[in-house]
């Protein structure tokens, strides 16, 4: 099992005979295959050994990384490589969507089953279940066979059923049966047409039967020599004696032979899919035999995967079809809050505890609970009272061998122990004996303390200020001027380039108003991981639903596809609340992907292109607002009486209306002023795109407060955050910077790399801090990082005395930004030792 917890899960079963093949069923819990590259990477499991991936579902839960993937798996060797994807018939909505952005070299092996999602299957309309089995995969590896699960929706009354006693009444006239009939009809289609997202699957994974063993003694007495025959009869091939006149079979000479392991991985996400499950006919089979004389007729069930969460699995319903299997073996792979006091992520776990020893003013501790704390919970504090000898809790890399069949079982020995920070701590003051001064002093120097000439602290600081002369004060900007820590924070969530990696996941920023909202910039795959290990499970959930706006700067897989679990989630935790649709921000290629996506699962979101939010467009629509913008924004500009809005050469129809990129102003007018007034709830006064180098559509961000005023009456200008996204230098970027309070600009090749910045449309990190010392920024973060630096990046000092280097779950408060370059020699002592290069295999694509 890989990750089976509730931040971060997939499942994985190994289970081929001769280990050439690796299946892996993606459940449904959180981010699943959202995080799976990272923890590949983490413990060194090759994604190359990777043949074919299965979806219990389809949702943002279950594939949310599977566009990440495709293109990692499409980015190996010369000629990339590819997986056959399985899934319920739903599949295709995801596909469609997926091919907005991922080449169709990584999509041609995706293969779906089962019913049309849409269409009325009249065979379940009539009964209830469904029992048809479909087998993917049938080789002499192993045999993999899907039976679909789907929700039982309550039938339609006996009364107004076709067949039902009114038929046969003499008394009903025809027309009145004829109109029933049609009723009914229509009442049958409403109540079972399929859904997407309706579908699950219960996938069956059945080895060969181990053949019984030869015995020479048997074969000797029946005439054959030593030779080939003995082979073919292991084969199951009946052969010719070569002493005796008689045909020698495999049973002669075999011991018996013993059943193939069977393994069932079980997706039943709700009660109404738990009344369908019961009912399956065709997992018959594979239930314990009730007597002896059926023993025959059934197939033993070495273990059960369930995927389905405690809210389900609890019941007393589940437990009794869980019962059916005998003594099979349960492994609860659904919610299991055990596993949330253990980092999936251990290196970054790690990293991220010395940092926040170091300096826990940017580097908060991890926001993940404590499992007393999550078993009050209604939600985890249930537990089976029944048949729990035969259950066990999934936790990470837990094994179920099935083969050689003498180990067949749990193994427990690749799963991670429990690594405390205490521990960790220890380890880095024995590696590093400066850090205890270090700390010491930065704890100090944040707090405003003045350390006397005598302390060690002071001592250790003025050694590393001595080595780093270029490190001096600069003026503080005027909109800093009485800010508080209630303000604004910046939270990198993610600080890697291209694809997710051990220490850095894909780019995301989470700018956190507190009481006022948040706003995302980027929204990479398992930005919801990073929220939650940021904040927790409570707080992550509460920082979604706070969300005011997301703002996606270009189309790559690393900036974008975390999205749909976001808004996933958003619309799930909003679902008995009155809310309105969340605003995102992105490129018009974005949109094509969330409207086809949108026919999978509904994201509850409106789309608004950056184009429609660069400084010229805004400047218009504001030019324009007093006019009756529905009224014109509706009616054809020939039709109009008076309003030139959208006059036929207006500035309005030339900017709107350019060739190739036409407008839906009706739609537009509306969501530019939902978006104004958002703004000016969570206390900015504009959300600003521009365009930069780097692909097509890609775009910049600023974010601009309001102005305020101090106790006395005096007006305080509001502070500026500008993104760079992925480009490089140019006038856009730097016209957009000046007087910005901080920039946080990409910083993807050092120095020496500036060829290789050029030939990919990515900075080096002197390229970043010039931008921003020529735009007169107060203070730079530099970010998005080449997975070639899996720590700590390179770079000259010389060029920091405004800068620092950003690293995931950094919190930037804008109170402590005097502070902020003064950390970075001290990140230098922390990571001193650390090497240039580890064992990551970067990637090229999606950067």
């Amino acid at each position: 099992m890989l990750g089976p917890s509730s931040s971060e899960v997939l499942g994985q079963s190994r289970i081929s005979r001769k280990y050439t093949k690796t299946y892996f069923v993606a459940p449904k819990k959180l981010l699943s295959a959202q995080g799976l590259q990272r923890f590949c990477t983490e413990h060194k499991i090759k994604l190359s050994k990777i043949d074919h991936i299965f979806l219990s579902r389809v949702c943002s839960e279950t594939a949310g990384g599977l566009p990440g993937l495709l293109l990692t798996l499409a980015g190996m060797g010369e000629e990339g490589m590819s997986v056959n994807l399985w899934g319920p018939s739903d599949l295709k909505y995801l596909v469609d969507a997926m091919k907005s952005f991922i080449p169709n070299a990584a999509m041609v092996h995706a293969r779906s089953f089962g019913p049309t999602v849409g269409s009325v299957d009249v065979s379940t309309a009539s009964s209830g279940t469904s029992d048809d089995l479909y087998v993917p995969i049938n080789d002499e590896v192993v045999k993999i066979s899907a039976v679909l699960l789907r929700p039982r929706y309550s039938k339609v009354s006996d009364t107004t059923k076709e067949g039902s006693s009114e038929l046969d009444d003499p008394l009903v006239g025809v027309n009145h049966l004829a109109e029933n009939l049609l009723v009914r009809r229509m009442h049958s289609t409403a109540e079972f047409a399929l859904k997407p997202g309706d579908l699950s699957v219960v996938y069956i994974c059945e080895l060969p039967e181990i053949k019984g063993k030869f015995d020479p003694k048997k074969a000797a007495a029946l005439g054959l020599r030593p030779g080939p025959k003995y082979r073919e009869l292991q084969l199951g091939n009946s052969v010719q004696s070569d002493r005796q006149d008689i045909m020698v079979h495999p049973s002669d000479v075999l011991g018996p032979s013993v059943p193939g392991p069977i393994v069932l991985v079980v997706d039943c996400p709700t009660p109404s899919h738990l009344q369908e499950l019961s009912s399956i006919h065709s997992l018959t089979p594979y239930y314990s035999y009730p007597s002896e004389e059926s023993k025959e007729m059934c197939k033993k069930v070495d273990c059960v995967i369930h995927l389905s969460s405690a809210s389900v699995t609890c019941s007393t319903e589940y437990q009794q079809w869980m019962s059916r299997f005998g003594e099979a073996q349960h492994i609860m792979a659904g919610h299991q809050p055990k596993n949330i006091e253990i980092p999936i992520l251990k290196s970054s776990a790690r990293i991220a505890s010395r940092l926040n020893y170091l300096c826990p003013q940017f580097f908060p501790a991890p926001g993940f609970w404590s499992l007393p704390q999550l078993k009050s919970l209604p939600s985890v504090s249930k537990t089976p009272s029944e048949f729990s000898s035969c259950q066990v809790t999934a936790e990470n890399l837990l094994k179920f061998h099935l083969r050689p069949y003498a180990q067949l079982g749990l193994d427990r020995s690749g799963i991670p122990e429990i690594t405390s920070r205490p521990k960790i701590i220890e380890e880095l003051i024995s590696e590093i004996p400066e850090i205890l001064d270090a700390s010491e002093h930065i704890t100090q120097m944040l707090h405003g303390n003045n350390v006397t000439n005598g302390g060690s602290a002071t001592m250790q600081a003025n050694k590393v200020m001595i080595e780093e002369p270029w490190l001096h004060e600069t003026a503080l900007p005027s909109c800093l001027e009485g800010v508080t820590r209630e303000d604004v924070e910046i939270v990198l969530l993610g600080t890697g380039s291209s694809q997710p990696s051990k220490y850095r996941n894909v780019s995301s920023i989470f700018v956190n108003l507190f009481s006022k909202g948040s706003i995302l910039l980027d929204c990479g795959e398992g930005t919801l991981g990073q929220l939650k290990r940021r904040f927790g499970i409570e707080g992550a959930d509460e920082a979604v639903k706070d969300l005011r706006c997301i703002w996606i700067s270009h189309i790559h897989a690393d900036h974008h596809t975390g999205l749909a679990r976001i808004l996933a989630l958003r619309r799930d935790l909003l679902n008995e609340t009155p809310h309105e649709p969340l605003i995102v921000v992105g490129p018009r290629q974005l949109k094509r992907f969330l409207d086809a996506y949108q026919k999978l699962e509904d994201l509850d979101m409106q789309f608004l292109d950056c184009r429609h939010t660069t400084e010229a467009s805004l400047k218009t629509f504001e030019s324009n607002e007093d006019k009756d913008v529905s009224e014109s924004a509706c009616v054809p500009s020939d039709q109009k009486n008076g309003s030139t809005l959208f006059a036929k050469g207006s500035r309005m129809e030339s900017y709107w209306k350019r060739p190739g990129s036409p407008v839906d102003s009706a739609a537009v007018f509306p969501l530019l002023k939902t978006l104004k007034e958002i703004l000016r709830d969570a206390g900015l006064e504009a959300l600003i795109s521009f365009p930069v180098i780097h692909c097509p559509q890609a775009y910049g961000a600023v974010l601009k407060a309001a102005d305020r005023t101090n106790s006395t009456g005096k007006k305080i200008p509001g502070w500026k955050i500008v993104y760079s996204g992925d480009t490089r230098p140019c006038p856009e970027l730097v016209e957009a910077s000046r007087g910005a309070t901080v920039l946080i600009h990409e910083a993807t090749f050092e120095d020496g790399m500036v060829e290789e910045a050029i030939a990919r449309n990515h900075s080096t990190t002197q390229e970043a801090i010039e931008v921003g010392d020529s735009a007169g920024a107060y203070r730079i973060i530099l970010t998005h990082f080449s997975q070639r630096y899996p720590k700590i990046p390179v770079f000259d000092e010389t060029h920091m005395h405004k800068t620092c280097i950003a690293f995931d779950m950094m919190s930037v408060n804008l109170a402590d930004l005097p502070m902020l370059p003064r950390v970075l020699p001290y990140l230098k002592l922390l990571f001193r030792d650390e090497m240039i290069a580890d064992d990551i295999d970067v990637a090229t694509v999606a950067i």
